[in-house]
């Protein structure tokens, strides 16, 4: 396929062997097999009626491996167009009803986003500072039991509010799951409404 390098394959589910093309996009690193069974493993590998938000959604990869777990939905941002093309071609291909796809700058989607999310996936480029200014954002879309997922190129030190609780390094990758703690969430204003989706 034009404008795609080698495949990435989903690894459990529904869709367990079905491979995404990985488009070439400069600082794509698709998270590999072994570091998404980790993470699912983190999770529960059964996100059934899960509502998942994917930041930086790249080849698509954590978002397609929750839906094929069970999640309901799963709302996705990508701001560079090979890679969102490539994302709905993989969403018709699996018949993903519940992949939503926002194409734009994900700093600015999150912010006008009104929903919350059960897990939200943050994997950005790590070539840009983009975690330090969506720490607040990212509270705010987080269901109140929910988990956030987040790769870095250093181990992440969250700031007041969040909670560590499982953490790990794959060569030059540190990955991280946390949640918001309990004397954050029962100081909440008036939680988010649960994501509803609509198909891609």
């Amino acid at each position: 396929m034009a404008g795609a390098r080698s495949g990435v394959r989903i690894v459990g589910g529904r869709w367990r062997g079905r491979r995404l093309p990985v488009p070439v996009v400069p600082g794509l690193r698709p998270t590999p097999d072994r570091v998404r069974e980790t993470l699912f493993n983190w999770l529960g590998q059964d996100l059934d009626g899960a509502r998942c938000l994917d930041l930086f959604a790249g080849s698509g990869i954590l978002g397609f491996e929750a839906l094929s777990r069970g999640a309901a939905l799963c709302v996705a941002f990508e701001r560079d167009r090979l890679a969102c093309a490539r994302l709905r071609e993989a969403a018709a291909r699996l018949g993903a009803e519940g992949y939503e796809l926002r194409s734009g700058n994900s700093r600015a989607l999150l912010a006008a986003e009104r929903r919350a999310f059960d897990v939200i996936f943050v994997d950005p480029p790590f070539d840009e500072e983009w975690l330090p200014g969506l720490w607040p954002e990212l509270a705010r879309c987080l269901a109140q039991d929910g988990r956030l997922y987040v790769e870095a190129p250093q181990r992440v030190a969250p700031p007041a509010g969040w909670e560590l609780l499982r953490g790990d390094k794959a060569g030059q990758v540190h990955y991280h799951l946390l949640r918001r703690n309990a004397a954050a969430t029962e100081s909440d204003p008036t939680p988010l409404p649960a994501a509803r989706g609509r198909p891609c």
